[in-house]
Formats: structure tokens, sequence, C-alpha cells
């Protein structure tokens, strides 16, 4: 039964990367970066170093998932553990396959409370703590988006307008930083003449091809913070699906640390897989038919999203990746009138968002049954 369920839980970690690679990427291809492929990549780099650094900074998020939902002394067998894995990991997988981008924390805390009836009858459940710390984070998150995004917006814009054209390059055979104007001017930031060697002459003036080095622009940051995203992703994901298997345990710790980082390990490794191979129908989605953007814009987006979940992932809030990033497009959206967003993949979205919960309940309700049927 052990077994089975981290069989499930790498299922499921795999599902959850097909549908939610593209919630830090999307705007990387929307607004003419990359390509999808090559955000992919990057987005899936970036989730893995995240889930793996899940094991020693959300430890917060495990104990939401694992103990702060049912009540103290409860005992939950396997097929509690089980059917609540298979049925958000049905759904995810459903989600992804059509190219809706759907949230894995409602879709657990549907399936949580949809067995939580069926075994119990809802008794065992902490219907305040569901409350609390699931529900009010997840209805507030994608406000709390909208309007981060909305409002970083103008400020970003301020500082492209003045960075557009320019770029900071790092020259290694020159020991040398040096800032690079639109028109091609040159300014030495700094340099250093350690190590023995001189410094060579940085020109005042240069075609840009004159400099050798790694450069620094607008583009590069936009990079970053989709960078940033991914890892906030998968430091905020990986912990919710690592807590199902401490579902059943008395209490929420590992029998040891090597169990513990084999288990983180083993999901990081299926959330890459997931996100790589699986990934590119939800991006298609929200990188084309949400609304255009451009560069400022999804570097708005993506820091708005970025912030919010890796805050969230550290205090133990386990907000939606899914409701942050897509709100945060949409107001992104909403910044250029309402005509800019495409209303009615909007509509389907925020319809797979309300059905997720019931779905997802009914479905792991369904499979507790036959489970305790089978077992």
């Amino acid at each position: 039964m052990e077994f089975l369920a981290f069989i499930l839980v790498l299922a499921l970690a795999y599902a959850n990367g097909t549908n939610d690679v593209s919630k830090a990427i999307a705007t990387l291809v929307g607004s003419g970066i990359t390509n999808y492929r090559a955000a992919i990549l990057w987005g899936t780099c970036w989730t893995m170093i995240g889930a793996g650094a899940a094991a020693f900074l959300a430890g917060a998020m495990v104990k939401t998932f694992s103990q702060g939902l049912v009540q103290t002394g409860t005992v939950i067998p396997p097929t509690v553990t089980m059917a609540v894995l298979a049925g958000t990991m049905a759904w995810v997988l459903l989600a992804s396959r059509t190219g809706f981008p759907v949230s894995t924390t409602h879709a657990l805390t549907g399936a949580i409370v949809g067995t939580g009836l069926a075994a119990f009858a809802g008794e065992s459940l902490l219907w305040p703590a569901v409350i609390k710390k699931i529900a009010l984070p997840l209805l507030l998150s994608p406000f709390l988006a909208l309007g981060l995004s909305y409002l970083l917006y103008p400020c970003l814009r301020l500082l492209a307008a003045r960075w557009e054209g320019a770029c900071l390059c790092v020259i290694p055979a020159s020991r040398a930083l040096v800032a690079l104007d639109a028109q091609g001017s040159t300014r030495t930031l700094f340099q250093t003449s350690t190590l023995g060697q001189p410094v060579l002459a940085v020109p005042s003036q240069c075609d840009r091809s004159g400099l050798q080095g790694l450069s620094v622009g607008l583009d590069t940051v936009h990079w970053l913070s989709s960078g940033l995203a991914s890892f906030a992703r998968g430091t905020n994901d990986a912990p919710k699906i690592v807590a199902m298997l401490l579902l059943s345990s008395a209490t929420a710790a590992w029998p040891s640390v090597s169990i513990q980082l084999a288990v983180f390990g083993g999901v990081t490794l299926a959330m890459g897989v997931g996100s790589y191979v699986g990934g590119l129908r939800v991006t298609q989605v929200l990188a084309e038919n949400v609304t255009t953007m451009n560069h400022t814009e999804g570097l708005s987006a993506n820091l708005a999203t970025s912030s919010l979940v890796l805050l969230s992932g550290i205090l133990g809030l386990p907000v939606s990746t899914t409701h942050v990033s897509s709100s945060t497009i949409i107001g992104i959206g909403l910044r250029n009138g309402m005509q800019a967003v495409r209303w009615p993949t909007v509509q389907s979205m925020v319809l797979a968002w309300i059905v997720t919960i019931p779905a997802t309940a009914a479905l792991a309700g369904l499979l507790y049954w036959i489970l305790s049927l089978v077992f």
C-alpha cells in the first residue's frame, strides 16, 4: 500500500508538471522573447530547483496539508490517501490534455474534502482550518495578483523606457562591468587590476559588437523573473504533493531525513519530466489566447507571480499558482482596456477553476468507495 501511494505521488507530480510549468513561462513566449521549447526547458529546470529546495524551505506547507485539516487522533486509512492522489491526478491530467490551466491546490483540496465526507461523513475534517488555511488564500490570491500586476506595470514601464536599448556588459578579459546605452556609448562602472594583470582599456564609443562579454538587458531580467516564478512554483507545489504521504501518519514528521530527501527527489524528478514532456498545451493557451503583451507587461506579470507565490510558500499559505499567474496576465490585459482581454478564454478558465473542487471531491469520493471494496 505504501509503495502504491508513492507511485501515485509521483504520478500526481508528473500531472502537476504538465499543467503548471506554463504559469511562469507563458509571458516569455507571449511577449516574443523566445520559443515554446526553450521556455519550457527553462521553466522545467527552475521548477526542479524549487521543488528540491522545498525539502528545506516549505515545512509549513507540508504540515498544512498533512496534519492541519483533520482532527487530532483521526485514523486515516491508506485508501483515503490513494483516493485523494488518484482523484487529483486524474483531474489535472484531463485538464492538461484539454489545455485548461487548473489549480493542483484546488484539486487536492476538493479531493481531501470529498474523501473526508465519504470516509468520515465530514466529522473528522477541521472545517475552520479548511476555510482559513486553504479557502481564504485561494479566494484572495487572484485579486491580489491582478491588483499587484496592475500597479507594478507603470513602475516597470518607466524603468523600461530609460533602459530600452541599453544593457550591462560583463567583460571577463577586461575584468570590467560596462554600461552601454541605446546609442552605443559606454561607461565603465567597475574595473579591477588584481590577479597581477592589467585591465584592458574600455572604449568610450563602440558598435556593440566591439564588446565581447555577457550582456544583461531588459530581456535578461524577464528571463530571470520567469526563472524566479518557476522556482517559487516548485517550492509551493512540491510540498503539497509530498504531504499526501504523511496524511495517514500520526505526526507530520518523516521517519528519517534520508526518506524525506528521497521522496522530495522523486517528486522533483517527476515534476520535471511532466513539465518538459507535457507542458506545451496549457502554455499555448496562456501565451496566445488571453491577451497580447510586450516585454515590460510580461515582466510585470512574472514579478507579481513570483513574489506572491514564493512568499506564500514560505508562510505555508497554499495559494494557487494557476490563479496567481493567470490573474496577473489578465491584469496586464485590463491595463490596455477591456477589449484587450479575450473574454471567452477567460470565462472557460474561470469555469474550470469553479468546477475543479466539486469535480475532484466527487471523483475522489467515488474512488475511495471503489478502493474500500478492493482492499
